[in-house]
C-alpha cells in the first residue's frame, strides 16, 4: 500500500502488540461522552417529556460545541509523540501543557459566548415553547464544563502521546460513574430537576479534568518540564489546531447535509436514517480507535526517524482496518434481525432502511481504511493536507446527496451518497500515503 517490503513476522507481532495495547483502552474512553448523554436522557426522561425534550436540545448544542474542539486531543497527540520518538520527555510534556492552557482559554471564550447566547441558541435549534426553558437552563450550566470538557480533550491527547490510553480509560469509567451517582442524587434526592442533572455532569467532568491534570504535572515535576503557560507554545497549538478544525468543519457539514436531506425525504426516512446513523456513529468509534493508536505510533517513529518503522506500522494498521471493517460489516448484515426490531416495531420504518443498512454494511471495509490513514496522517502532522482533502470530499459529496430527493432513490441513494463520500476520502488519503510526502522525521514538524 505504501510501496515497503514485507513486514516479517516478528515485527508484525510487535506492531500488533502496540496496536493492540493502545486501541482497546482507547475505544473504552471513546464511548465515555455518548454514555454521558445516555444516563443524562435516562435519569432526566423520568422527569416529563418537556424536560428530556430539553435536555435532547442542549445536548446536541453541546456535543457540537465540544466535536469542533476535538482538534485538542488529535494535534496535542502528534506533536507528543513525535517529542517522545525524539527521546525528549520535557519538552514532550511542556507540549502537552501549551495544548492544555491553550483549551482553557477557549474554554472560557465559549462560556463568554454561551452564557448570554443560550436562549437564541435554543430557539434556532427549534425547541418548543415547552422545552425552551429547561434547554436554555441545562445549557447554560452544563457550558461552565467546557473548560473542563477541552482540558480533558487536550490531557487525552498528551497521554496519548505519551504512549499511555489506560489512564484515560479508567478516567472515563470514573467520571461515568460518578455522573450517574450526582445526577441521581442531585435531580432526585436534592429536588434540582433538569439543573441537578447538568450539574452533576459538570461536577463530574471537572473531576475528570483535575485527574488528567494531577497525572500531567506529576509527570512535568518529574522530569522538569514548566507548567507555566509560554504565548508561543499556545500559539503553535492554535495554528497546529486550525487545519485540523477545517477538516472536523467539513465532517459535521456533511453529516448535517445527510440529515438535512433524509428529513426532506419523509418521516419515515428520516426516523430510518437515524437508526442507521446510530449505528454507523458506534462502527465509527470503534475504527477510531485504532486511528488513535495510529497517531500515537507514527507521531513516535517519525519522532525518532524512523521512516522504516513508520512504513511497516502504517501497512499493519490498514491491514486492521481492513479485517476490522469486513468484520463490522459481517456483523451488521447477520445481526440486522436481532437490532433492527430493537429499534423500531414500524414495518415501513424496517422496510426503508435495510437496503441502506446493506451499503453500510459494505462500505464497513472501506471506512476501516479512511479512519485509520485519517489517524496516520495525523500522527505524522499532516492537518494541511487533511483538511484539503476533506474540503475535496465535501465539494464531491455536497451535490450528490442534495439531488437526491430531485433524482430519487430514497435512503438508499443517500447512503450510496455517504458511500460515495468514504471512497473519495480514501482515495485521497491512499494517495498522499502512497506519496510517502508525511513521513517527516524529527521533533517538531
Amino acid at each position: 500500500m505504501i510501496q515497503a517490503p514485507a513486514t516479517p513476522p516478528s515485527r508484525r507481532g510487535r506492531h500488533d502488540r502496540e496496536i493492540i495495547a493502545l486501541a482497546v483502552p482507547a475505544f473504552g474512553a471513546l464511548v465515555a461522552e455518548p454514555l454521558f448523554v445516555m444516563v443524562d436522557s435516562a435519569i432526566v426522561g423520568h422527569l416529563g417529556t418537556p424536560q428530556l425534550a430539553g435536555l435532547a436540545v442542549a445536548a446536541a448544542l453541546l456535543t457540537t460545541a465540544v466535536s469542533v474542539f476535538v482538534f485538542l486531543a488529535y494535534a496535542t497527540t502528534a506533536a507528543v509523540a513525535r517529542r517522545v520518538g525524539a527521546g525528549d520527555l520535557p519538552s514532550a510534556i511542556r507540549q502537552g501543557m501549551d495544548g492544555i492552557w491553550l483549551a482553557i482559554l477557549l474554554g472560557i471564550a465559549v462560556i463568554a459566548l454561551a452564557l448570554p447566547l443560550a436562549p437564541w441558541l435554543v430557539e434556532v435549534f427549534g425547541a418548543s415553547d415547552t422545552a425552551a426553558p429547561y434547554a436554555t437552563t441545562y445549557l447554560r450550566i452544563s457550558s461552565l464544563g467546557i473548560p473542563a470538557m477541552l482540558v480533558v480533550l487536550a490531557a487525552t491527547g498528551v497521554l496519548r502521546g505519551l504512549q499511555n490510553t489506560r489512564t484515560p480509560l479508567y478516567v472515563a469509567i470514573g467520571g461515568f460513574a460518578a455522573n450517574g451517582a450526582l445526577n441521581v442524587g442531585l435531580v432526585y434526592g436534592a429536588g434540582l430537576g433538569i439543573a441537578g442533572s447538568a450539574w452533576g455532569t459538570v461536577l463530574a467532568q471537572f473531576g475528570m479534568a483535575v485527574a488528567y491534570l494531577v497525572v500531567v504535572v506529576r509527570g512535568a515535576r518529574r522530569h522538569g518540564a514548566s507548567l507555566r503557560p509560554d504565548a508561543a507554545g499556545i500559539k503553535a497549538s492554535a495554528r497546529a489546531g486550525v487545519p485540523l478544525l477545517v477538516r472536523t468543519l467539513s465532517l459535521r457539514a456533511v453529516l448535517l447535509i445527510a440529515t438535512a436531506v433524509a428529513a426532506r425525504l419523509g418521516d419515515t426516512d428520516i426516523a430510518a436514517h437515524q437508526i442507521i446513523l446510530s449505528l454507523w456513529s458506534l462502527m465509527a468509534f470503534a475504527l477510531d480507535a485504532i486511528a488513535i493508536a495510529g497517531q500515537a505510533i507514527i507521531g513516535r517513529y517519525l519522532g525518532a526517524g524512523d521512516t522504516k518503522g513508520a512504513r511497516e506500522a502504517c501497512r499493519r494498521m490498514v491491514e486492521w482496518g481492513i479485517v476490522s471493517g469486513v468484520v463490522f460489516g459481517a456483523l451488521i448484515v447477520l445481526a440486522r434481525p436481532l437490532f433492527v426490531p430493537l429499534f423500531t416495531s414500524d414495518q415501513s420504518v424496517q422496510d426503508t432502511l435495510l437496503p441502506a443498512l446493506l451499503v453500510v454494511a459494505l462500505t464497513q471495509p472501506v471506512a476501516g481504511v479512511v479512519f485509520v490513514l485519517d489517524g496516520v496522517l495525523m500522527g505524522a502532522g499532516d492537518g494541511t493536507y487533511l483538511a484539503w482533502a476533506m474540503l475535496v470530499t465535501l465539494a464531491v459529496f455536497a451535490p450528490a446527496a442534495l439531488l437526491v430527493p430531485v433524482l430519487g432513490g430514497g435512503l438508499t441513494a443517500l447512503w450510496c451518497a455517504m458511500a460515495l463520500m468514504m471512497l473519495v476520502r480514501m482515495a485521497t488519503l491512499w494517495l498522499r500515503a502512497r506519496s510517502g510526502r508525511w513521513m517527516v522525521t524529527g521533533a517538531t514538524r
